[in-house]
């Protein structure tokens, strides 16, 4: 029996890759010349690039493409952790300050990242991570109403929403985009550094047994939150 079209598209990547073709750090060719090779649709090559995502093969980075990624080294953004337990694993104290949390109707951008229709109800969620009450993260989340119709009725200063999601509907998988940016005003303030502050900027859809739940944007200032400290994404 022939392969789903996605599969082949996935082992194509993995046998560049073990031939030595692809190494780490090689971007591997676009989703629109996979598309011309194997004759399908963007929807199917994406699917098979974030399945080697989720499973560390690749990096996938907004703008840029997809990137080999060094299996040599652990990569902490391969994991979906709390960051309450994190920072408490430091010894330092967890904090959060909830900024927004309400419901609203997707608009184009966040019905396209989510799969649902415009207009769609969703749950927008707004938080500061804190570290012994420094900022180190901004989390902001877009959940699907439909599918988790409690998310608004949540205490985040108590239960972080990675937390929460891990109960209600346990992830099974995810797909990452990172990127350097300097924040906006108003994320500087509640991040309490300069606007002309490197940060890095962690989009994170992710999925459950029954589909895709979540989208978050993860904004951390790079002094306090490198990818390989003892520090994870939640």
């Amino acid at each position: 029996m022939t392969a789903p079209r996605y599969r082949q598209i996935r082992q194509f990547v993995l046998d560049a890759i073990g031939r030595g073709e692809l190494n780490p750090g090689d971007r591997i060719p676009t989703e629109a010349a996979l598309c011309d090779r194997f004759a399908v649709s963007r929807m199917t090559v994406n699917k098979a690039l974030r399945e080697l995502t989720a499973e560390g093969w690749l990096v996938r980075t907004a703008g840029s493409g997809s990137f080999v990624a060094d299996r040599r080294a652990e990569s902490p953004l391969l994991e979906i952790r709390n960051i309450a337990d994190e920072i408490a694993e430091r010894g330092a104290r967890y904090s959060a300050r909830v900024i927004r949390l309400e419901q609203q109707r997707a608009d184009e951008k966040v019905a396209v990242q989510l799969g649902l229709r415009v207009g769609a109800p969703i749950f927008h969620s707004l938080i500061v991570h804190q570290s012994d009450d420094e900022p180190l993260q901004l989390e902001e989340r877009f959940v699907d109403a439909e599918r988790l119709p409690g998310y608004g009725e949540q205490d985040f200063t108590i239960l972080t929403p990675n937390a929460y999601l891990m109960q209600v509907c346990p992830l099974s998988e995810m797909e990452h985009l990172v990127e350097a940016v300097l924040p906006s005003a108003g994320e500087a303030a509640l991040l309490q550094v300069r606007v002309d502050t490197p940060c890095l900027l962690l989009h994170r859809r992710t999925w459950s047994e029954g589909g895709l739940v979540s989208y978050a944007r993860l904004l951390s200032p790079g002094d306090r939150y490198r990818l390989r400290s003892q520090t994870r994404f939640t």
